[in-house]
């Protein structure tokens, strides 16, 4: 009887064991992220301070510059997808079946351009509305 209690003893230390481990896992997520926020926080009230003291022309200037890189890259992408488009349309004897068909359209839109086109996106329209918040 001794035996049997001692065994479902350390089966209950071991669960609580697990559901601790598993508290201080949360409990470390949760410091993780507010480190994160208060470091962004901080990053921002850096800029802001820096700002204040800047010329109006350098503020309008660095507001502009990732909205210009993002132009200029999904431009890029609408180009080059454009121009291969255009291309298999002059050169037909490309296509012959749907396989051909297929193959191409994963050139002009692969999964890596996709991938990047869908962090921009949600870098612009996604996470950005959340720490605006």
């Amino acid at each position: 009887m001794m035996q049997i209690q001692t065994e479902r003893e350390l089966q209950l230390a071991a669960a609580g064991f697990a559901a601790q481990a598993r508290m201080e896992e949360i409990r470390t997520e949760q410091v993780a992220m507010e480190t994160d926020a208060r470091m962004t926080e901080a990053a921002l009230a850096h800029d802001q301070k820096i700002m204040d003291k800047a010329s109006r022309w350098v503020v309008n200037y660095t507001g502009t510059v990732r909205p210009t890189v993002t132009y200029i890259f999904v431009f890029e992408l609408v180009a080059i997808n454009a121009f291969m488009a255009w291309y298999l349309w002059q050169h037909p004897t490309l296509i012959q079946n749907i396989d051909d068909v297929i193959r191409y359209s994963d050139l002009i839109f692969s999964a890596d351009e996709m991938a990047i086109l869908g962090g921009i996106l949600g870098y612009w329209f996604g996470s950005r509305t959340w720490s605006k918040k």
